[in-house]
């Protein structure tokens, strides 16, 4: 027979001749190797716990489990101030002076903002000048007045030239109430150009810089008060017709500081209106005071005891996903107990358990452990 060899030099893929017991022992050799191959592969199996006929006696599993008919439904909503305030000029004027910067928190009263206010000021002192202008002509019709009066009584005018004297008198002081008023809202005109905060809160979002132009209307800067936020929700009609004040409701803010637990809303509120398109109806679920990091527009779920919530719905423990890039996944042990990686499609988190929408049947097994189930595979 012949056997062909790899030399190191010159000699690559040459043919020789040799006996046929040399070949024997060749044959014996490479089945003496495979023996030892297999040993040594089985011993690694073993002491990962996996036995070599690729079952796992030890790997843990779960069953894919249904949902119950009593089961919570969640519902996405979004985290709102109860206070949230738009502050916006009153008059038009350019931007002087910013007091204060967005995260800052500001006492009711305090300066936010200044507009240039320099012709409200001069506008504001012609009034006051017309004002003493009207207070000396009326002390002049007062003094005559006066005079005329007593002339009357000695009969030395007629009556005609006392009332016009009296009627001068009083044209004067309907002048300086006149004038009053108009210096008085020459006053409270001049105050516009300072922008104060109209409650103690927090500056969420400041939107002019120095020297843009106010207008009436505009926004300046947004402030909501920390201390009232609650959650706003759109439910079912239903579900919405089933909710009082003694309903089980439980709240959840993932972006919460220092928050594992469900929150309990303080009170809730439904709308007296739905919408039209969805006809679902807004559900307020009032937060309660001193929640660490919480803020407007944060994610928030709501779960509701709604009939028949969790007909039909597949769930499986966290703990047994297997996430590879933008794919969820799940070993799924078969009746050989081999587990097989599976692709699904997950839904909204349940706690401990995940909610699965595709990929998996009620009673199927799962493997806990996605990397023993890899390994055994």
């Amino acid at each position: 027979m012949s056997v062909r060899t790899f030399g190191s030099f010159g000699n690559l893929g040459e043919t020789r001749r040799t006996r046929p017991g040399a070949a024997l022992a060749a044959t014996v050799l490479l089945a003496v190797a495979s023996s030892w191959c297999l040993a040594a592969c089985g011993a690694e199996l073993k002491a990962d716990g996996v036995s070599p006929n690729g079952t796992g006696p030890g790997l843990a599993t779960a069953f894919v489990r249904s949902g119950a008919a009593g089961e919570l439904a969640a519902f996405d909503g979004t985290v709102q101030a109860v206070r949230q305030t738009i502050v916006a000029a009153q008059v038009a004027g350019a931007v002087v002076e910013l007091a204060v910067k967005a995260g800052d928190t500001v006492k009711a009263g305090q300066v936010l903002s200044r507009l240039d206010a320099r012709a409200a000021e001069q506008t504001a002192a012609v009034g006051d000048a017309q004002v003493r202008s009207a207070r000396a002509v009326q002390e002049a019709a007062d003094r005559e007045f006066e005079r005329q009066k007593e002339l009357f009584a000695q009969n030395y005018i007629s009556r005609a030239a006392l009332e016009r004297a009296e009627a001068q008198h009083k044209s004067a002081q309907a002048a300086v109430a006149a004038e009053l008023a108009s210096a008085g809202a020459a006053r409270t005109t001049s105050g516009f150009y300072v922008v104060r905060a109209p409650y103690a809160g927090v500056v969420a979002d400041v939107a002019v810089v120095l020297g843009d132009m106010a207008m009436p209307g505009r926004p300046l800067m947004t402030l909501y008060d920390p201390a009232a936020l609650r959650i706003s929700v759109n439910v079912p009609q239903s579900a919405a017709a089933r909710l009082d004040a003694g309903t089980a409701v439980r709240l959840e803010v993932p972006g919460l500081r220092g928050e594992r637990q469900p929150v309990r809303p303080t009170s809730l509120q439904v709308l007296p209106t739905a919408d039209p398109a969805t006809h679902t109806l807004e559900v307020r679920f009032d937060l309660p005071p001193g929640l660490a990091g919480a803020k407007p527009g944060l994610f928030a779920r709501v779960w509701l005891p709604v009939p028949g919530a969790g007909e039909g719905r597949l769930y499986v423990p966290k703990s047994a996903l297997v996430r590879r890039a933008e794919l969820d996944g799940l070993y799924v042990v078969g009746s050989d107990g081999k587990p097989i990686l599976r692709q699904v499609r997950v839904g909204r988190d349940a706690g401990p358990d995940v909610e699965v929408l595709a990929g998996v049947s009620a009673g199927e097994r799962v493997a806990l452990d996605p990397q023993a189930a890899a390994r055994i595979r």
